[in-house]
């Protein structure tokens, strides 16, 4: 029952995931990218195939997702990039473009670390000369706005079918300054590696620059893509993804 007295000393505050949107993109437009969004509904091509994932690939097995009942070929994105073949085919490059905070979704068991919705964070810069260390720098400015100064970035070699060369990015931990010990004990943060696995990078596959429009013989791009939810748990120290969405008023309003 609505009590006006219990009421009248509150303070709204934004969401946390709503502030880290809010950092995100204003960081990425200090740095002259567009933003831009699309549609939760997408086609199977946008999804998957356009992206260099066509159909029986294994990669598929990974985004196990949800099909639109009665619709061909639709499904619920898996991920933000499908942003990135309407964008293209939209716009004549060179352009750089930011998809600041979109839902996703994907049939996913619910647990500590799991949803089956979540949010997603797409870049995708495309140029005559860009390079990884265009990547790279774009990353670590992002990473030192979202959790201070003293981050840096580092390259493992991975696999996306929609980039190549394929990157795993880590983030030295902001919590120990990449030491791994926090007063001599153990950090619980980053597992005292020093390191936090934060997001998987890589140059534009020509495949993907071609299905979206664009001959890879003249121009070449880089793209990266981070879940926001993972964001907020790393940085307000939360260690069930499940409390982001309860609407809790005692975990919002401590941030």
């Amino acid at each position: 029952m609505y009590n006006e007295q219990m009421t009248e000393n509150l303070k709204g505050s934004l969401h946390p995931l709503t502030q880290v949107m809010a950092i995100i993109s204003r960081s990425f437009r200090e740095l002259g990218f567009d933003l831009a969004d699309g549609p939760e509904v997408e086609t199977d091509y946008n999804c998957f195939e356009a992206l260099n994932i066509p159909k029986d690939h294994p990669a598929r097995d990974m985004q196990d997702t949800f099909w639109v009942k009665g619709v061909p070929d639709t499904v619920m994105r898996t991920q933000t990039s499908a942003v990135q073949i309407r964008y293209m085919k939209d716009h004549k490059p060179p352009f750089k473009v930011v998809v600041p905070g979109s839902k996703v979704y994907r049939r996913e068991a619910t647990d500590a670390t799991h949803e089956a919705q979540f949010y997603q964070m797409e870049c995708m810069a495309v140029d005559k000369d860009v390079t990884l260390a265009d990547l790279k720098g774009s990353l670590e400015y992002i990473l030192k706005k979202l959790f201070g100064e003293n981050v840096i970035s580092r390259f493992r070699p991975s696999y996306f079918p929609f980039v190549e060369p394929a990157l795993e990015v880590d983030m030295s931990c902001f919590r120990c300054n990449g030491i791994g010990k926090i007063n001599g004990e153990r950090c619980t943060t980053c597992k005292e590696s020093g390191w936090i696995e934060i997001m998987g990078a890589g140059m534009v596959h020509p495949n993907v620059l071609q299905n979206g429009g664009i001959n890879p013989t003249l121009w070449r791009g880089y793209a990266f893509a981070i879940g926001l939810d993972r964001v907020v748990m790393l940085k307000y120290g939360l260690e069930d993804i499940r409390m982001i969405y309860q609407g809790d008023l005692r975990m919002i309003n401590q941030f």
